[in-house]
């Protein structure tokens, strides 16, 4: 019971020192080089979630990648047009499977 108290309290006190962590060490102001970071990060990390979506699509054998690109641009379009990532994901998922399923098969 002692061993489980205390590393209740270890714990606790280790998530409070890395959520003030940042506080301690940057005062109130952001750098210039976290907030540039904070800007391109998302965008980059969408780039490569694609590229790995996309890395074993066969295109000179017979769909030629049509699913995946028919798929890729309901979402480029969703997103530009509504602005909603988790609905763009759904409707290319959605379209992706339809394809794959019932059109090329």
């Amino acid at each position: 019971m002692m061993n489980a108290t205390v590393l209740v309290i270890v714990m606790a006190a280790m998530t409070m020192l890395l959520r003030f962590l940042p506080f301690i060490l940057f005062g109130r102001g952001t750098p210039r080089y976290i907030t540039y970071i904070g800007k391109v990060l998302p965008a980059a990390a969408i780039g490569m979630l694609v590229v790995y979506c996309l890395r074993n699509t066969e295109v000179i054998a017979a769909p030629h990648g049509a699913p995946e690109f028919i798929s890729l641009i309901i979402v480029v379009l969703l997103q530009a047009w509504k602005r909603n990532t988790i609905i763009s994901i759904l409707a290319g998922t959605v379209v992706y499977m339809l394809l794959v399923q019932l059109v090329f098969v």
